[in-house]
This record gives structure tokens, C-alpha cells and sequence, in this order.
């Protein structure tokens, strides 16, 4: 069995370290290595114009790129001579939400640029089974008229299970393939290459271009003891380098961390110490989809006596395909449900939930705010959070922290203690995997914009010249032949879209405005009858405040606010009979806006409704 790495006398991992390259039999020096080579040129970023052009590879990734999450790309060979396309689509994730986005559920990438040419859709390739990587799947399936898609058996599987929420929704046509399997999808061929993660049976694509063969990592580590998992296939890596690779699109979301990921079974010894000497209930927050990660806490607890309880709905769903895929192995009568936990001591309890993200729902926010149906949190309970942050979600997991600290529990995180593996390799991981392929050109895909040039950097120390390195943003088209990598200076469309509860992209960037202007500062309607030929107010206008003031509190300010907006009226509409109301409600938005800016720093919305008698 192949391992990346070889462990030396002292038992630390054998690499290059950041800071030498000496005496490494496994990787030559940039100096000496396969990438000393002529620099090539990147091109102009250029329009292209509308004389002949050459036949290319056009790589359009539409999410994923400057941001953690709602991974996808799309992989397009253009035949200029016979005006013919062929379309891969790599993944279909999702996002969450930031604090600023009051109402929405999810973030998903925008397919607009393939909704006039989904026949020339080949297929869909999922390389793992992380929402942030099949998530976008049921709100984009139609419009993509339900193309034919291609899974390992866990990512299949998590694929089906969610999709069982959609009853609307046609039967999804999947291709099951396993390691080494090789598929002819379209014009091209991809060749399917496992590697590690956080999750099993996760993918690396090798893709046959007309222009040379070009790879996808996927989301990947080198992890040389997983837990449930083999190492990855580095032979085959290896093989790819010394056959030639054109183009590699790398992970890019470890690239700003130095050394290499540590192993999911390095984790094991704090996380067993922790579940072994808790007085109470351990109660896990995590992602779902770390399968790797579940079956550590499971195998755990039922060596020390202690019962599972898996909690929220997406945890209950991956763990049942888990289970029913043997990814997940338990001893008869260990899973029970929550309900039944109170019938066992406190410290036979362990509760496996979602919500290390902060996220509303999720089990750990809804036990910190008192909203779980079956489960209280108690003194001497402790809690491991087991993932790492989201960026983004600092704010909003530490307002958890806080509320679950309150409660008497004790909190855990892997800032504290490494009970937390990541699944993304950092900087001698990547470096391995650019010394293994030894592409000729590197795309730095999958992370912020910090990463990607971070993920940069590694590729020119590692050899590459800097014009055969494409950092590039979602909705960017990199053109790809034998000899070059160029970037279109026309993007496609790219803007996130929006899922607010069953809608998909009903919520634009006014609706998320107005709606954060309501939250920080609350609503302020106005209801006034006006005479349509005389344009005076009669009697006195109605006000209603939402979250902005106390109307009881404050009636000298309400009885301003009344004057302004019958002098308003009345001099808008003098003259004017019958009045234009669109223009009468927006000066009461702006002289009433004004007013109640200077009495009170805040701008509310404003809703002015006329009634013409």
C-alpha cells in the first residue's frame, strides 16, 4: 500500500520543510526539477475578436473561486471550425448565508450562462459528497434539464437522499463509478482517481482533452493512516507527472497554512481522552458529511459505554446512506433517539448534531436558545465543536459559544485541542501533489481570493513560471490549447444567487438591501388620506413603527412627523389635481427620512401609502 510520506526515526512526517529543500530524495529542486522550463506566455487578457480563432478549452468556473464554498465549474471544448461545443459540468454546491443576509437559506452558483445550452451538456461530474459540492443540485436540475451524472457510491448516495426532499422533481439518472473507473462522457475522458478527505470516496479527475489531459484535484489531503478510508493513489499521481498533465486545477484552501495536514486518526487520542473523562453528556458539533469524523465518535463511545444520539436532519440523513453504504459501523442497540437518552445516565450519553457553523437550525443553536424539542442542555455537559471555521462565521459561532457557556456547559474547540482534522492539504501537501503531476499550467482553484494566490506562490516556488499561472474569479473564462493559457477579458454571468425558502433567485441585491435596512433599522409607515381636488390632508395622518421607536415614547417627535408630511402633500400636490402620487411618496420619503435621521441617527425604511378621496 502506497503512503505519501515516510515517517523518520523521530516519528514525524518526512518532508521538504517550507524553509529547505535539502537532502529530499523525493523532489528535486525547483532549480534542477522538471519545471525549469522556458516561461510561457499567459497572453493579454484580450476580447476576442471575430477573426477566425483556434479550437480551445474554455474553463469556466462559476462558484468556488474567492470564496469557501458553492463549488462549480464548467468544462467547455469549442470547436470554432464546425461551431460546436461540449459541455462537462464539475460540481454543484452550495453556501451559507452571511450575517448581512437576513432571510436566506442558501447560496447557490449561477448557471445563466448554460441555460441556452443545456444540449450541449455531456454530463455531470460530482467529485465528493459535501454539500458545498452537491448542494446546488435540486434548485438548478431543471433548468439544466436533468443532464446525466456520475458519482461514487457515498457521494450517489447523499446525492438521492437529498434529492427525496424534492417530491417535484424528476428521477435523477446517475452513473455509479469507482476507482480507476474510466468514462467517456461527450469528447471527453475522464478517469477517476481516489484521494483523500474528510469524507470517503472522494474523486480526483483526470480529463482527456482534445488539447492534452488536464486534472481536478477535487477537495483533497494526503492522509497516509485514514480512518475509514485508504490512502491515496500515488502511484497513479505519479504516473500522470511522468506522462505528461497540461493543466492542474488545485484545491487551494489550505494553500495560506504551513507544514501538511494532520491525519483524521491523529485526532483520535484527544477526542477519546475528552469523550473518556467527561462527567457528563458530550454533545459533538459538526459537519454531517464528515463520515470519516462520525465513525471516530461512534467507535469511541461505544468503547466506553456510552449510547449515540444522532441529531438534526441532515446528520440523521448522512448517516443512514452511511450505514446503509457500510461507511458507518455500529454494534446493535447504540444508536437511540434522543427521547430514550433520558432513560441512561449522563455519562453514558453521547449526542452527535449539527451547528458548528452557528447556523440557526442546527442542533447546537437551537439547544443554546432553548428551542430543542427533546433535549436540554445541563451543567456538566461538554461540548466539541469538531470542525473548523467557516470564514465568515467568526462572529456568529462565537455568539453560540457564548450562549452555550452561559448554560454551565464546558466548550471545546480545536484552537484548543487538535479534535478537528481538516480535509484540505496545506502547503507540503500541494507542493507534493505540483512535484507528483508536474503540470505545465496551474489554475488554483477552491478558496478565497488569499488562498488562490497563495496557492500561486507554491507554484512558482515549486518551478512554474509565473505567465503559466491563471488566478482567476468566478465567471472568468480561461482559454486553454497545447501551448497556452489565456483569459477572456468578457466574463459570464457569475452573481450569487439566492435561496430564500422555495425560491431560487426571487431575492435580488434591492430585496437583500431593503431587508437589511429593516432589520438595523426598523419600518416607518405613514398612511395619509388626501382630498384628490383640493390636495389637502384631511384629518391626521396614521403612523405605524416597526422596530425603529415607541410610538408612546415619543409623541412630539410623532407629532413633527404629522406636520411634515401634511406640508409635503399639500405642497407637492398644489397645483396639481389630480396629483402624481409616485411623486408625492418620495419626497415624504425624503423630507420625513431627513427629519427622523436628525432626530434619532437612524434611517428606517419608509412606507408612505396615500388614500385619494
Amino acid at each position: 500500500m502506497n503512503q505519501p510520506y515516510r515517517p523518520n526515526q523521530t516519528g514525524k512526517m518526512f518532508f521538504r520543510s517550507s524553509s529547505s529543500q535539502q537532502n529530499n530524495p523525493r523532489r528535486p529542486s525547483p532549480r534542477r526539477g522538471y519545471f525549469n522550463r522556458a516561461p510561457e506566455n499567459l497572453g493579454e487578457k484580450t476580447e476576442h475578436s471575430k477573426t477566425p480563432q483556434q479550437n480551445c478549452l474554455r474553463i469556466i468556473p462559476l462558484g468556488g473561486l474567492g470564496e469557501v464554498g458553492r463549488n462549480m465549474t464548467v468544462i467547455e471544448w469549442r470547436d470554432y471550425e464546425r461551431d460546436d461545443r461540449d459541455i462537462l459540468i464539475i460540481d454543484a454546491g452550495v453556501r451559507f448565508p452571511e450575517e448581512d443576509m437576513p432571510g436566506i437559506d442558501l447560496l447557490i452558483p449561477n448557471i445563466k450562462y448554460l441555460e441556452d445550452k443545456t444540449d450541449k451538456i455531456s454530463g455531470l461530474v460530482f467529485t465528493h459528497g459535501h454539500f458545498d459540492h452537491i448542494g446546488a443540485l435540486p434548485y438548478m436540475l431543471e433548468k439544466l434539464r436533468n443532464p446525466m451524472i456520475y458519482a461514487a457510491p457515498l457521494t450517489r448516495g447523499l446525492i438521492i437522499k437529498r434529492h427525496e426532499e424534492f417530491k417535484h422533481l424528476p428521477k435523477l439518472a446517475i452513473d455509479e463509478i469507482k476507482n480507476g473507473d474510466k468514462r467517456k462522457i461527450g469528447i471527453f475522458e475522464i478517469e477517476f482517481i481516489h484521494i483523500n478527505h474528510s469524507i470517503p470516496d472522494d474523486m480526483a479527475l483526470l480529463i482527456k482533452t482534445p488539447v492534452g489531459r488536464i486534472m481536478c484535484t477535487s477537495d483533497f489531503k494526503f492522509d497516509h493512516n485514514p480512518v475509514i478510508d485508504k490512502p491515496a493513489e500515488i502511484d497513479r499521481l505519479k504516473k500522470i507527472g511522468q506522462d505528461g498533465l497540461l493543466l492542474l486545477m488545485s484545491d487551494s484552501t489550505g494553500a495560506e497554512e504551513p507544514g501538511h495536514s494532520i491525519s483524521e486518526s491523529d485526532i483520535q487520542v484527544n477526542l477519546e481522552n475528552l469523550i473518556k473523562n467527561a462527567p457528563g453528556r458530550v454533545i459533538v458539533g459538526m459537519f454531517a458529511s464528515a463520515i470519516n469524523r462520525v465513525q471516530q465518535i461512534i467507535a469511541i463511545s461505544e468503547k466506553h459505554g456510552r449510547k449515540v444520539v444522532v441529531e438534526g436532519f441532515s446528520m440523521k440523513a448522512a448517516v443512514e446512506v452511511s450505514k446503509v453504504l457500510g461507511y458507518i459501523k455500529t454494534k446493535k442497540g447504540t444508536l437511540i433517539s434522543a427521547g430514550e437518552s433520558n432513560k441512561y445516565p449522563d455519562d453514558k450519553i453521547t449526542i452527535l448534531g449539527t451547528g458548528g457553523q452557528g447556523e440557526e437550525n442546527a442542533v447546537l443553536m437551537r439547544l443554546a436558545t432553548h428551542r430543542h424539542k427533546q433535549l436540554e442542555l445541563k451543567k456538566g455537559d461538554t461540548i466539541i465543536f469538531s470542525s473548523s471555521i467557516i470564514p465568515g462565521n467568526e462572529r456568529t459561532i462565537q455568539h453560540l459559544k457564548d450562549n452555550l457557556l452561559r448554560h454551565g456547559v464546558k466548550v471545546y474547540n480545536y484552537k484548543m485541542l487538535d479534535i478537528h482534522a481538516g480535509g484540505h492539504g496545506h502547503q507540503d501537501d500541494l507542493e507534493y501533489m505540483l512535484d507528483l503531476v508536474k503540470p505545465k499550467f496551474l489554475m488554483p482553484v477552491h478558496g478565497q481570493l488569499s488562498m488562490l494566490y497563495a496557492m500561486k506562490d507554491l507554484g512558482l516556488k515549486m518551478g512554474l513560471a509565473e505567465t503559466n499561472i491563471a488566478v482567476v474569479e468566478n465567471g472568468q473564462v480561461v482559454r486553454l490549447t497545447q501551448d497556452s493559457m489565456t483569459i477572456d477579458k468578457k466574463p459570464v454571468p457569475s452573481e450569487m444567487v439566492m435561496v430564500d425558502g422555495l425560491g431560487v433567485g426571487d431575492v435580488g441585491s434591492v430585496v437583500l438591501r431593503d431587508r437589511q435596512m429593516l432589520a438595523e433599522d426598523g419600518m416607518f409607515v405613514v398612511v395619509a388620506v388626501v382630498n384628490s381636488r383640493t390636495g389637502r390632508v384631511q384629518g391626521s395622518p396614521d403612523i405605524i413603527s416597526r422596530g425603529f421607536i415607541y410610538l408612546r415614547d415619543n409623541k412630539q417627535m410623532l407629532s413633527d412627523a404629522r406636520t411634515i408630511i401634511r406640508r409635503v402633500v399639500e405642497k407637492t400636490t398644489a397645483g396639481e389635481h389630480p396629483f402624481n402620487d409616485v411623486l408625492v411618496k418620495e419626497e415624504i420619503k425624503e423630507k420625513l427620512g431627513q427629519f427622523l435621521f436628525q432626530k434619532t441617527h437612524r434611517r428606517p425604511m419608509v412606507l408612505p401609502v396615500l388614500i385619494a378621496v
